[in-house]
């Protein structure tokens, strides 16, 4: 992700969960539970007491624990959003790249403008679940098309 939101605020909702306030305006939650158990460099977080100790950086790029074990806010917000079922920046960009699709394509398949279409792809803006909604029908309706010629 090229431009992610900032976190304004962090708070530890109980063991594993986070919730998140945005630069967005949107407040998401992020289960880490999983993490330690694939990721063996952040086995300190299965403990409690420990996984409670979370900070937000001064600068609102990320969340750290005591001993330099950090998470991006880029790597965050794709998370909290896929976990909330919410459009991803990485599926949006996904979308266009198995579509063979320009920005301005994108933008013109959408009836959005270049921009904004710019902005979703580098995640810099949320993306709205009726635009991820959107993504699947064109892609649903071009592989009927392609599949009855």
């Amino acid at each position: 992700m090229k431009n992610p939101p900032n976190i304004q605020a962090a708070r530890v909702l109980s063991p594993n969960v986070i919730e998140l306030a945005w630069s967005t305006g949107e407040t998401l939650n992020v289960n880490l539970a999983d993490l330690p158990k694939r990721n063996t460099a952040f086995a300190e977080l299965a403990d409690p007491a420990f996984f409670a100790r979370m900070a937000r950086d001064e600068w609102g790029h990320g969340i750290g624990w005591p001993g330099g074990l950090d998470l991006g806010a880029d790597r965050l917000y794709e998370l909290s959003r896929e976990q909330a079922d919410l459009p991803t920046a990485s599926e949006f960009e996904a979308w266009m790249a198995r579509n063979h699709l320009s920005l301005t394509v994108a933008a013109e398949s959408l009836g959005m403008t270049r921009r904004m279409i710019a902005h979703y792809r580098t995640g810099s803006k949320p993306i709205p679940i009726v635009v991820g909604l959107a993504c699947r029908g064109w892609e649903a309706k071009h592989a009927s098309q392609s599949q009855s010629t």
